[in-house]
Order: C-alpha cells, then structure tokens, then sequence
C-alpha cells in the first residue's frame, strides 16, 4: 500500500532515496564478508543525512522523528546494517535536539553543532551480558579520580562502534554519599583504555559488526558525566532522551526489512505470473495489513513524542511498557511477514544468493533487541494492574548536582 506522506517527510525520502540502489547492492557481500559497511557511511555523509534530525539553526536537516522513521525504513530496505548502525547515531541526535530546543543547554548545542558539522558520530554502548537493558545498573565499574573517573569492564552488542566518535556508555559508581549510582557517560573512543575485540560472527545483521568492547581503566572527564541515576531505579530523561527514540527507530528499521521483502516477494510473483493467484493475493494482504499497523504504532509514538504528550500523560513506568509496545508490535510484525511471505516465495527464500534469506536472518535480530517481549509485556502488564516494577527516580538534568 502506498503511504500517504507530508511534504516533509516526502523530501527526506527523495534524500534518502540517493543512496538506496548502492546500500542495497553492498548489503550482499558485507554480509557475507562480515565486514563494516564504510562505504554506505561516506555515501550518507555526502547526501547530507548524518546529519537529519540536528537542528537546521545547527547546521542539519532539522528532521524530527515523525520524519526520521520512514528514512530509516527506507534505508533498511535496502541494507539494514547499515540502517541499524544508523539508527545509533541520528536517534540519539534527534533526541538531544528535541531536548536542546526546550532548554537550550550549551553542551546539547556543542555536540549538536559539531555533528552538524560532519565532525561527529555517536554510538550507544550500555548493554552488558546479563544486566537489564532498562539502565537500572552495570557491571561495568566507575572509580573516582582525580578530575574524573575511571571505568573498567566489558560492554557486548557494541553497533557503531566501529565508525563512531563518541559513544555513550553506562557504568555503576559507589557513591560514598549517595549509594549506589549508574552513572550515563560520553566518551572519546580514541584515547586510551579501550580495545575492540572481534567478536561478532552472527546470524543476521553481520555487517552492524557489533563486537564487544572491554573499558580498562579508561579516565572519562568529569564534565563527561551527563547522568546519574540511584541504581534501581526507572528514570525520566533516560525514558525521553533514550528509550523514546531507540524504541521505534528499532521498530523502523525492522519493518523496513519487511517492506523490502515484500517488494522483492512481488517482483518475483510478476515474474512467474501469479499476481492473479488468490492464495498469492491474501498473502500480499496479510503482510501489507501488517506493514501499516507498523507505520500507525510508529507515527502516533512520533506525535507523542514531539509533543511532549507522552512525557506529561504517562508515568515513566508506563512510557517504558509504551515504548516496548512500539518495538515490539514492529519486530514481532516484521518476523511474522517473512513467514508468510515464504507462502509465496517458496524455495527462492532459501537459497543465499537472493536477498530474502538475508533479510530473513536480519529481521530474526529484532526479537532480542531492548525491549524484549517479555520486559515489554512485565511493564504493560504491572502497569495496568498498577504494581510498581521498580522505583522512579527524581528528574534530574545534565550538569545539574551529583
């Protein structure tokens, strides 16, 4: 089904749709070679789209999440590693410029302005085996020091990590004063005390070459704190300026995957002269059904979001179940339709030199991805029977008192 888009959403895709026929012909061999899409960075670089969701007054597209969505769509239609390493990088962005336009912090503009600059790219590096993806604790360790801290420990699921120029990471510090603090921190990836470790042979998303990385005593700057949250705790701007983005920019990426197999499902239906099957027609239908709940869940979360309606009207135990409803309606949607896609396709889908076994492999990522199904389900169920699943903690600003 065609969409039904604004204009400004129409002129990101025109973008967006420069660097598509190359993203799709790469996806292939970097999958297969298991290798960091470089390439489609410079492309999206020189189409201006590192920098989409930074503020045009900074130097960006100035491109909200009502409109960054379909562009990753579009993207992972046709390389979703590459859209998914994306996604790391202009979510956050859209998030802080959200942010900044509210309280004109001057560290957001810093930040914002050098990756209007193409002087930028972020990567988000919290997840750790067996600690929640919720930002709730680590066991990644921060030690005071002088002018700082030092952090040690070992972070998995790294994605952008190998084109990125800033992360954002997490680690837990013993306050001798305040208890037990996950502290949320930016960090140089060029300085010393940290090793990338080559660790991602996986089954689909081969080239987001999301290896783990091991901090040893890296030294991260005072001013490089931007949050600290009583561990076990649920935490309002973690909810706005993370979770608020990384959520449906997952589900978008996941139902792009989707779209592109559905187009090349019908390009393979035309050729074989089956578009007047009725089997072949219900199935189309299942899928594109499925494909459009996808973009209402994705566009109504985008309005919330913008207007702020999502932070006002809801607790933060419930925008949490909220944002786990938007990802995982998308990927839960996205695994379903290429099942039933493999009605129509039939042997094609199993054979490695097409592009749907690809896609199949990639979408089957999005089921693990935060917030899983069954997290999702805890906060939206607990919340509805108003049982608190963890203490919230108070709002608390970057720069403001530790």
């Amino acid at each position: 089904m065609r969409q039904c888009l604004d204009e400004r959403q129409q002129r990101f895709l025109s973008l967006t749709d420069k660097v598509v026929p190359a993203l799709a012909e790469r996806a292939g061999r970097h999958d297969r070679d298991n290798t960091f899409p470089f390439d489609d960075y410079n492309d999206l670089r020189e189409a201006g789209l590192l920098r989409l969701t930074v503020p045009e007054e900074l130097g960006g597209l100035g491109a909200g999440q009502a409109e960054m969505l379909p562009v990753l769509e579009r993207l992972a239609s046709a390389g979703a590693a590459t859209a998914l390493a994306y996604a790391m990088h202009v979510a956050p962005l859209g998030s802080w410029a959200l942010t900044w336009r509210r309280t004109g912090a001057p560290p957001l503009a810093q930040v914002l302005q050098l990756a209007g600059q193409d002087r930028l790219v972020l990567a988000a590096i919290a997840s750790e085996i067996g600690t929640s993806n919720l930002f709730l604790d680590a066991k990644t360790t921060a030690t005071r020091t002088e002018g700082g801290y030092r952090i040690t420990g070992r972070k998995n699921f790294a994605t952008n990590s190998s084109v990125a120029t800033m992360w954002a990471t997490t680690a837990r510090y013993e306050d001798p004063d305040h208890g037990a603090r996950l502290l949320v921190l930016l960090v140089d990836p060029s300085v010393p005390g940290i090793t990338i470790e080559q660790t991602w042979d996986t089954l689909g998303m081969r080239a987001t070459q999301s290896n783990d990385v091991v901090f040893d005593g890296l030294f991260v700057p005072e001013h490089g704190v931007v949050q600290s949250i009583p561990v076990g705790h649920f935490d309002a701007q973690v909810l706005e300026t993370i979770i608020c983005w990384t959520a449906p920019s997952f589900g978008a990426v996941y139902t792009g995957i989707a779209a592109g197999a559905l187009d090349w499902a019908i390009a393979q239906i035309r050729r074989r002269g089956l578009a007047g099957d009725p089997r072949v027609q219900d199935a189309v239908a299942d899928v594109e059904i499925m494909l459009e709940v996808n973009r209402s869940v994705l566009q109504r979360h985008a309005a919330e979001v913008s207007s702020h309606r999502l932070m006002e009207q809801l607790t933060v135990q419930e925008g949490l179940g909220r944002c786990a409803f938007v990802k995982n309606v998308c990927t839960n949607n996205a695994a379903a339709i290429m099942t039933r896609l493999l009605d129509v396709v039939g042997g094609a889908a199993y054979m490695r030199g097409q592009p749907f076994e690809r896609m199949w492999r990639d979408v089957q990522a999005g089921l693990i991805m935060p917030i899983n199904n069954r997290t999702g389900k805890e906060l939206i169920g607990a919340s509805s029977l108003d049982v608190a699943v963890a203490p919230v903690a108070d709002l608390q600003m970057p720069g403001s008192e530790r």
